[in-house]
């Protein structure tokens, strides 16, 4: 049996069991978008982002749960189920024995980025310092340049320009739309 393929035309339906089914069947450069996690304040205002995707060896806090205002370092970033484990935060068995619990990357919070990875640096450093613009090309704000599709081809005159190349069908409907 093949298996249904992915969609990237969906229009966002209101029904959950499309929308389990989405998440379900996205391939992993979509789930990875949903593994972002908010930043702590002082890093939202150092960064200018509200979130980033989690890595492995980020310090995170959890605000949610039975672990709620534990800290630790995330050990596992896994993609495919869109979960994340903790150092720890472990859940304790019947028998007595611990394995890593699950987190969800919404109830996390990042206090601290592993800035390990050049491209991640650069990426989190784009927005924190602004771009200044060379004095040598100033933007003249006498005359601001208004593009309306409609009204592209008449001047201020409000007499229309007559084209000498071919137009096309969608001009030819608004043209006779706009003067009929």
């Amino acid at each position: 049996m093949a298996l249904p393929s992915f969609s990237t035309s969906w229009k966002s339906s209101t029904q959950p069991r499309k929308q389990h089914k989405y998440i379900h069947h996205a391939p992993l450069h979509t789930k990875q978008k949903s593994v972002h996690v908010h930043l702590s304040p002082e890093l939202r205002k150092k960064y200018h982002f509200r979130n980033v995707q989690v890595r492995k060896g980020d310090k995170v806090k959890l605000l949610r749960g039975q672990f709620a205002k534990k800290e630790g370092k995330v050990d596992i970033v896994d993609l495919k189920w869109g979960k994340l484990f903790v150092t720890g935060i472990e859940q304790i068995k019947k028998d007595g024995t611990k394995r890593p619990y699950p987190l969800h990357p919404h109830n996390l919070m990042i206090l601290e980025l592993d800035l390990g990875d050049k491209y991640r640096k650069a990426k989190l450093e784009s927005k924190s310092s602004p771009i200044l613009k060379s004095s040598s090309s100033p933007i003249s704000t006498a005359n601001p340049v208004k593009s309306n599709p409609i009204k592209s081809n008449v001047p201020e005159s409000g007499k229309p320009i007559r084209k000498t190349t071919a137009t096309t069908h969608h001009e030819k409907s608004l043209e006779e739309h706009q003067y009929a």
